[in-house]
């Protein structure tokens, strides 16, 4: 009997003589190789790109200002992580409509008002939230900065 014939490993994933293959072929690695190279280039791609869903529209330096304000006073967590509310109203869209107030009277949300809801909350509170949003202190740098960010939000 041969050497090949008494051998465990079948004949086609033999590796030949001074091979360092252990007799196991190993599946092809250019289908695998070219799938982390595609996943690799689309994320470069998306990380050069700028485009960070997570970030929002574009926003001027002060409204970016304004965007860290609120996430680092922890308004999102009432308002929502993207302004669309929750415990408290949301910010998508608020800039320059008509608010209804808890007793019955409209406002219209200019820079105005949001400068008074954000510095003095429980003095005009929004229709249908009962849960009283807390004491900040806000700078009135830091309130003017978050309200041109809920402004470019609308």
């Amino acid at each position: 009997m041969t050497d090949a014939a008494r051998s465990p490993v079948p004949a086609g994933n033999r590796a030949g003589p001074g091979s360092d293959q252990i007799g196991v072929s190993a599946p092809p690695l250019r289908p695998l190789a070219a799938a982390v190279v595609a996943v690799l280039a689309l994320s470069a791609l998306s990380a050069c790109s700028g485009d960070d869903s997570s970030a929002g529209p574009a926003l001027s330096p002060l409204a970016a200002e304004g965007r860290s304000i609120v996430e680092s006073a922890g308004c999102v967590s009432c308002h929502g992580q993207d302004g669309d509310g929750g415990v408290g109203p949301g910010w998508g869209g608020l800039a320059g409509s008509e608010v209804e107030l808890d007793d019955g009277t409209t406002v219209v949300a200019d820079a105005a008002y949001l400068t008074r809801a954000i510095a003095a909350p429980d003095e005009e509170r929004v229709a249908g939230y009962t849960v009283a949003m807390p004491a900040n202190n806000l700078t009135a740098e830091e309130i003017e900065a978050v309200v041109a960010y809920l402004q470019e939000l609308s």
